[in-house]
């Protein structure tokens, strides 16, 4: 096989690189057809085998509970969605639940949750699904005369009409989240984003700067993936003030090509700025053609973009943990990385995974 770049890579040279079992599921993911990918992306290290490399993740705990959610619910949550790491707690939205999770980052003792949402889904998962709020987002705002120490913004996905819905939580200087949550709902601001995007699946939310980003996932039908750049305290005043006007423009959306796994399209869970502007996030090739159903998990990748639109550097990861919620911190020229996952498996408990990616700053 010949890619754009003039290499030529056979089975014996993606064995030696530790990949002998991957060749036939990455089929577009820069092994076995880089022709299909788009121009830019032989630019990101194809020539140095980079794509033939994958990330290797530690189990470090999982989100096991003190106490259920509601009696006769399992004593962890499963479907964890968002993840933020602040000073000595990390914080979980979970996509099936009314919570947010508070952990400590040291050791595995259970977590405590704290609601957001009053009242009680079903047990019975069809009917649980069509009512859950579907948290898909978390992200750490900065302080503000408001919330002088910072405060977490959990927002629903928008897929139904039930995830319009969203939760701020202000924060003590310890990092403990202070008082009750603001509820809010997202009907302004996710339909002048429908008027641009169409269907929405808003799954990641982080600050960068003065702007809040947003990130659209997308599906096999439906297969735009999109960075949202929304100014942050209009945004923010316009949530929690229903006077104040929400106006959205083309140009406040940028659009990503992130290629396939298998015929599947990799598309966005989650996402965290980086000192230099950039973003890293997390991606997954999940078998389903719409926003609402579930389907196989068949390809996970973590990748660096800027928010022009352009992947800098992407690698697949060796074991597929269907990853929803990344948390990062820079150290030198390496991203270390905290990333919690959905088994979309109600009895089975989600992870906090962590690993650890090099050669930051990446360059376009």
């Amino acid at each position: 096989m010949t890619a754009r770049t003039g290499l030529k890579f056979g089975k014996r040279d993606m064995a030696a690189l530790g990949c002998a079992h991957y060749i036939a599921e990455c089929t577009q993911v820069g092994v076995l057809l880089p022709e299909l990918l788009p121009e830019r992306w032989h630019k990101i290290g194809l020539e140095k085998g980079a794509w033939f490399r994958m990330i290797d993740v530690q189990v470090q705990r999982s989100l096991t509970l003190q106490a259920p959610p509601e009696a006769g619910r399992p004593l962890f949550l499963s479907a964890a969605s968002g993840l933020v790491c602040l000073r000595q707690y990390f914080y979980v939205v979970a996509d099936d639940e009314l919570h947010l999770g508070q952990f400590a980052r040291e050791g595995d003792l259970p977590g405590t949750l704290l609601r957001l949402f009053p009242g009680r889904l079903p047990d019975g998962p069809a009917e649980r699904k069509a009512q859950k709020p579907d948290l898909e987002a978390l992200t750490l705002l900065p302080a503000a005369p408001n919330w002088p120490f910072g405060a977490l913004l959990a927002l629903g996905s928008g897929s139904k009409a039930a995830r319009y819905s969203g939760a701020l939580c202000v924060l003590e200087d310890n990092g403990r989240v202070q008082g009750e949550p603001k509820i809010f709902e997202l009907n302004r601001l996710y339909n002048a984003l429908e008027n641009y995007i169409g269907k929405l699946n808003i799954e990641g939310a982080f600050v960068n700067g003065d702007q809040l980003m947003l990130l659209q996932r997308g599906n096999k039908k439906s297969r735009l993936n999109a960075l949202i750049r929304l100014p942050l305290n209009h945004t923010l005043n316009a949530l929690l003030e229903p006077e104040v006007t929400i106006d959205v423009s083309a140009n406040q959306i940028v659009p990503f090509e992130l290629g396939s796994v298998k015929g599947v399209p990799l598309a966005f869970t989650d996402g965290q700025a980086l000192p230099n502007g950039d973003f890293v996030f997390s991606a997954v090739a999940e078998d389903t053609e719409d926003s609402y159903h579930d389907g196989d998990c068949v390809g996970v990748v973590l990748g660096v973009a800027s928010v022009h639109g352009r992947v800098l550097w992407q690698q697949p990861l060796r074991q597929v943990f269907k990853v929803e919620g990344i948390s990062a911190s820079v150290e030198g020229t390496n991203i270390q990385l905290q990333l919690v996952t959905d088994a979309d498996d109600p009895s089975m408990p989600a992870m906090l995974l962590t690993t650890q990616i090099s050669g930051y700053p990446f360059q376009s």
